[in-house]
């Protein structure tokens, strides 16, 4: 036992049987760390929800630790792969010396008053310790991450918040959130880190822009009307009109639309907007879009396909990788569950690019109903989109666990 450095250790078990794989999952990670265990996710299919009150217990009490968190997800990441079929488990873990973790489970209450987030430890009622980070995992049917996510950025700009909404349940009550020895049907759990680590994050929308950058120049809530002072519609009319039959077809199986996140540049690229979908055109001539707009926004058209979204993780994967900071020593995946196989032609893609650009790392995730993730500094949920926590000591050399 070290006591000195971060270690991180993950492992998968596609066993039927809930004990057998939280037994065999257990082992592989007190065998691979040193330390002992301070933090732990768990991902598990549906199969595994019926056990999910025995899993919990027996998750903390072989770890040794009340700091588990975990949910269900319709497909499950693990190191190097993705298990889209049939009952998978999958267990991350980390011991965390000089790292201060505080744990939560949060509800979403409607009041006269307003929409709060009830739940926060009564020490993070103001203000959170410099360098914090959020990991969180929400149930879709119950709990408005996007209520959270806006208060984080407004009253804690800065942090980040990562992680995804549970997955596999297809209606309220079917999905299942994990905290400690406890489990739940509804709200969400996380983890506010701060210390001696560090949390990077990969945001990977997928999509790239076509034809030419607009103003809004008339909207409505998430209606808009024109863009450049002409009708949307004839706006896209004439970028569709200069597209190649491939791009033409990407855009009538799926269009969706870039938001500049921030204003403050001379030039759009890849990766400067947050990404919204299209979600109809009106007989007016107007475009309704999954997201608010304001006047005077930037916004451009996009599409997305394999190939975009695989080259656009590939690229920001490199980015990290060049950097020359600290080696990331673990990681979390929060992936669409429109990903894996139906956007990608071949399986495991997210995870394996991980692998390939980062290095055998420690890794654990799910295929999400909502991916939570920072662009341009600031906290959203998304689709279709592969949100990446690495997770790396603010000071280097050191070694991760294998």
């Amino acid at each position: 036992m070290t006591g000195q450095s971060l270690q991180f250790a993950s492992a998968v078990s596609t066993f039927p049987e809930t004990k057998v794989a939280v037994e065999q999952t257990c082992q592989q990670i007190l065998d691979k760390l040193d330390g002992s265990v301070d933090l732990a996710f768990v991902f598990f299919s549906l199969d595994h929800a019926s056990n999910v009150a025995q899993l919990a217990r027996d998750v903390a009490k072989k770890l040794g630790t009340a700091n588990v968190l975990g949910c269900t997800g319709e497909s499950i990441v693990g190191r190097g792969q993705e298990i889209e079929e049939g009952p998978a488990f999958s267990l991350w873990a980390a011991s965390l010396p000089d790292v201060k973790l505080q744990t939560m489970q949060l509800q979403f209450e409607r009041t006269a008053d307003g929409s709060p987030i009830s739940g926060w430890p009564e020490d993070l009622e103001d203000k959170w310790p410099d360098g914090s980070s959020l990991l969180m995992l929400g149930e879709p049917f119950t709990f408005p991450a996007d209520v959270l996510l806006e208060r984080v950025n407004e009253e804690h700009a800065g942090v980040p918040v990562v992680g995804g909404m549970a997955s596999g349940g297809h209606s309220p009550g079917m999905n299942r959130l994990v905290l400690g020895e406890q489990s739940f049907t509804e709200g969400a759990v996380a983890v506010l880190l701060s210390g001696d680590i560090e949390l990077r994050t990969i945001v990977s929308q997928g999509c790239r822009p076509i034809g030419s950058h607009f103003i809004v120049t008339k909207a409505e809530r998430n209606i808009i009307f024109e863009l450049g002072g002409k009708p949307a519609l004839q706006q896209l009319q004439e970028i569709f009109d200069q597209l190649a039959n491939r791009e033409k077809a990407m855009v009538q199986e799926g269009l969706h639309i870039g938001q500049v996140v921030s204003e403050y540049q001379d030039t759009f690229e890849q990766g400067d907007f947050l990404v919204r979908n299209v979600l109809g055109i009106e007989e007016d001539g107007s475009i309704v879009v999954g997201g608010y707009v304001r006047v005077g926004q930037t916004v451009q058209f996009h599409i997305r396909d394999g190939e975009s979204a695989d080259g656009e993780l590939k690229q920001l994967l490199a980015a990290t990788r060049d950097d020359h900071s600290a080696e990331p020593l673990g990681g979390l995946l929060f992936t669409c569950n429109g990903r894996g196989t139906r956007l990608f032609s071949e399986p495991h893609h997210d995870a394996l690019a991980i692998q390939q650009t980062l290095g055998d790392l420690p890794l654990a995730g799910l295929f999400a109903q909502g991916e939570i993730g920072p662009v341009g500094g600031r906290n959203f949920v998304h689709g279709f989109t592969a949100s990446i926590a690495l997770l790396q000591r603010k000071r280097q050399n050191e070694q991760v666990s294998n």
